[in-house]
């Protein structure tokens, strides 16, 4: 038997779940109650967060954390730390402000004023505003700079001017040549940015960041160091960035924002000068302005600089400070609409950024997921989200940096749950976990464990509500489901055919498209890929029988969204790619220039000669890949809300399929890549079933019928000895439609099992209508009378059909078992009795009937209870 498929059949799967477990300074016997709860419901990690903490690194702190370790100790679970004393990391509890004037954040902004010429004896205040919040950052004049204009459009051009030597007490003396000129002064200061922030570490400083490891992360080691990785596994850096902007949710700052300081630090001085040239100082006004040839060098040098510097600086210095003391390092930033490449919240270059931890990670909260939104906008908490990138690009990205990065072992968390409002279930939640699950994710920061008396308003829902959740005693369901699925997708080797460009770099230097554009077409014709940076290109592939061969994985071409500009050395190294058998496609066209902004006829020439580059229009995109045969699962319909994956153990191949539509059903068939005996893994109910297949040479064709959101997974390897009947019955008949009369009775969380009788109704309807029970929240008990006979065949299902949300079936008073998303079909066969049966369905909502939350706002509300139809089918 499977390695792998052993571990979960016989329930030693490991743990791929830690929930945020959030702090307030509660008393011991609640934080004990807390970890217990967490426990039961088949979890065997936390992640400790203050939520904040009123005594953060104080007393009450450290008891609360002895008190949690102990617990800890005691069920043979593991404990992560949030490391700083609230969202985002950086804070450093404060410490900061106690820090030396070069250890605090340091930004880079301009001032200009214009000037015609010529004009002899001409002068300007050019020094620095005094600060004023609100006003002006204030700061230290260190250049003054004029750059000629474009007489007819305005735009800055080449020609520029250091002018630094002219000022005097603040005055610049010039005398202005002809032409239209603007005279810039460049000042650097403390104050700047998003001034919740100001005292926030300097990212670009090693110093700077050594405050918060010296704060909080020695503090941890001076007292618990002999639970270092064990008990204690390591800590978790949350949303770290630049915040350079004062407009902190503004997804597009980056340079070319006017008016928004930069990060910046003393050291910049220099590298600029290596990165750009003696003559940097000049140029650096096109960090906000327009201009000629210089602009695209000038952005990239900069970012290209302050991306590296954040890597090394904090991220890898945190890492192997962790790594060095035996626990690990994992987090992740912000990515929400393309700010992973950008400044603002952003660090400026996702895969530079988490390059120092142990793991990959993101998080999706705020209804940036939502069923059936993966093409057109919706409305998020921030303005409108890019539902693209938020389906296509977001946990892609974060997978392949898992793939890439060896320390990774292929590890990508994902923070998930959070803010969605009380209107999330585990219906939506087992939607999302899929939703990552078949795009590689493998560990999983449920958002969140909150002590609190409910209803606690800090972004539900919470998972157990100081017991006032109904769905608490189901949410074990799902970590069973989700540490089963991550223990089959860990481990082995992602098969993918196609890598894609993670191109940060054209974005800094020129137009470009989102690399997740490419990625939707493949991933809608169940092509997968990985996404790989341009630091990877050049530095850590190889080809191979003209394939791209990247640790263990290996792809059969390589894809480059379209991109005015990329890196002199990314485009000699896929010079070097193509001619040795690589196939490469440019989307809708070839780079014109480099980065560094200039010309490369040379290369381009290469690129555009060599038979193995190809321009292929977006659209056209995946067909092209059909016709070379450059996939690996193959359909026989076009099902673009189909999404697969596919890890190869030694011993087995595993396919997951998941249907993401919230009300289409997926009816086609398969053709896999394998000839071995194929099966069906429920990891629902943690059985394999019979899967009718026929093998076509070295592919096996199967059917694959899926209701809307519902998920498969499909084992290619040596036989199990027993298996279970099949899904969906053969020669399967519908008996009878159960219509009621229905019984119904009502249980809040805390009043179960105890139910309160209601009324009796004719037929189902939905319970949250006016007039019925539109502000109840708990379980609805349906009660009815149930005939069989044995003539009917030998075995018994019965469908719900629809239910909201989370349901179980008892037969004469024994449990045939919960169902927390469709399709909600039990079997009945060892329970259904000859003659009368009695039938009771429980059905339990969310808590947003009781408490219509702020977050729920944004959700399409479901209905509440049995809606059916219900039907009993027989074989």
């Amino acid at each position: 038997m499977q390695s792998k498929l052993y571990d979960v059949l016989t329930g030693n799967e490991d743990n791929y779940i830690l929930p945020f477990f959030w702090q307030h300074g509660e008393e011991e016997e609640i934080l004990r109650e807390e970890m217990a709860r967490i426990h039961e419901s088949g979890i065997r990690a936390v992640c400790v967060e203050s939520r904040p903490h009123p005594d953060f690194l104080g007393t009450k702190w450290w008891k609360d954390i002895d008190v949690i370790l102990d617990e800890a100790r005691t069920r043979g679970m593991r404990v992560w730390i949030l490391d700083d004393d609230h969202f985002p990391t950086g804070h450093a509890a404060g410490r900061v402000k106690e820090a030396p004037t070069e250890l605090r954040r340091l930004f880079l902004s301009e001032s200009h004023v214009d000037a015609i010429g010529p004009r002899d004896h001409s002068s300007f205040i050019v020094s620095a505003l005094p600060y004023a919040p609100g006003y002006s950052n204030g700061g230290t004049l260190f250049a003054v700079v004029a750059v000629k204009r474009d007489p007819v459009t305005g735009v800055l051009t080449e020609e520029s001017i250091d002018l630094t030597h002219l000022v005097e007490n603040g005055m610049l003396y010039w005398n202005v040549p002809e032409g239209y000129w603007r005279i810039f002064s460049l000042i650097e200061s403390e104050h700047g940015g998003d001034p919740d922030k100001r005292d926030y570490v300097n990212l670009l400083v090693a110093e700077s960041v050594r405050i918060l490891i010296d704060t909080v992360h020695e503090s941890f080691y001076a007292r618990y160091r002999d639970d270092f990785g064990d008990t204690l596994a390591g800590f978790f850096s949350d949303e770290p960035g630049f915040y350079n902007d004062k407009d902190t949710w503004d997804f597009n700052s980056k340079p070319g924002k006017k008016g928004v300081s930069l990060p910046w630090s003393k050291e910049m001085f220099s590298l600029m000068e290596l990165e750009f040239g003696s003559d940097y100082k000049k140029h650096l006004p096109l960090l906000w302005h327009e201009g000629g040839e210089s602009m695209s060098r000038m952005r990239y040098s900069y970012m290209n600089l302050v991306s590296r510097l954040y890597a090394d600086n904090f991220t890898t210095q945190i890492g192997d400070w962790c790594r060095e003391r035996g626990v690990e390092y994992i987090g992740h930033v912000l990515e929400d609409s393309n700010v992973h490449a950008r400044l603002g919240s952003g660090a400026g270059h996702f895969y530079r950024a988490l390059g120092g931890q142990d793991m990959s990670g993101l998080d999706v909260v705020l209804w940036q997921l939502r069923p059936g939104f993966d093409d057109i906008p919706a409305r998020g908490f921030v303005g409108e989200g890019d539902s693209e990138f938020f389906n296509y690009g977001m946990a892609k990205m974060a997978v392949s940096l898992a793939h890439l990065d060896p320390k990774k072992k292929g590890r990508t968390m994902a923070e998930v749950f959070g803010a969605y409002g009380w209107a999330e279930g585990l219906k939506l939640m087992k939607w999302l976990t899929d939703h990552m699950l078949v795009r590689g994710v493998n560990y999983f920061v449920p958002h969140a464990f909150s002590p609190k008396e409910y209803p606690d308003r800090d972004c539900p829902p919470h998972l157990y509500a100081r017991g006032k959740n109904p769905q608490f005693r189901y949410y074990k369901y799902l970590n069973d489901y989700t540490n089963r699925l991550s223990h089959l997708l860990s481990g082995g080797t992602h098969v993918a055919t196609a890598a894609v460009l993670y191109h940060a770099e054209a974005e800094w230097s020129g137009d470009y498209m989102y690399f997740h554009k490419p990625v939707k077409e493949l991933l809608r014709n169940q092509i997968d890929c990985d996404v790989l940076p341009c630091d990877t290109i050049v530095n850590e592939v190889s080809v191979r029988d003209g394939k791209l061969v990247m640790m263990n994985e290996t792809f059969e071409c390589l894809i480059v969204p379209y991109s005015e500009a990329l890196p002199g050395n990314v485009l000699t190294r896929m010079v070097s790619l193509a001619e040795q058998g690589l196939p490469i496609f440019f989307i809708n066209g070839l780079p014109s220039r480099s980065s560094e902004g200039k010309l490369s006829p040379d290369q381009i020439d290469l690129l555009t000669t060599n038979e193995r580059v190809e321009v292929v229009p977006l659209e056209e995109l995946a067909d092209r890949l059909k016709k070379s045969g450059y996939y690996d699962i193959q359909l026989k319909d076009s099902e673009p809300y189909l999404r697969s994956y596919h890890m190869r153990h030694s011993d087995m191949d595993v396919f997951m399929f998941f249907n993401e539509h919230p009300s289409l059903n997926v009816d086609t068939e398969v053709h896999l890549p394998v000839s071995e005996y194929v099966q069906v893994y429920d990891a629902y109910t943690n059985k394999v079933l019979h899967l009718d297949s026929v093998k076509e040479g070295d592919r096996t064709a199967l059917r694959l019928k899926l209701e809307a959101s519902e998920t498969i997974v499909v084992i290619a390897g040596a036989q199990i000895g027993e298996v279970d009947a099949p899904k969906q019955m053969v020669n399967e008949k519908q008996i009878m439609s159960i219509q009621g009369p229905w019984s119904v009775s009502t249980s809040t969380s805390e009043q179960y099992p105890l139910f309160i009788p209601w009324k009796e109704i004719d037929k189902v309807t939905d319970l949250s209508k006016p007039g019925l029970l539109p502000s109840f929240s708990g379980t609805f008990r349906y009660e009815t009378n149930l005939s069989w006979s044995s003539a009917s065949g030998n075995r018994a299902v019965i469908d719900l059909g629809e239910a909201f949300e989370t349901a179980e079936v008892f037969l004469n008073g024994v449990s045939a078992g919960v169902r927390i998303s469709a399709p909600y079909r039990f079997e009945l066969s060892d329970l259904i009795q000859e003659g009368n049966n009695m039938l009771s369905i429980e059905v339990t909502n969310t808590l947003v009937k009781e408490t219509p939350d702020f977050f729920s706002r944004l959700g399409q509300l479901e209905p509440s209870g049995l809606l059916g139809p219900v039907r009993l089918f027989g074989a």
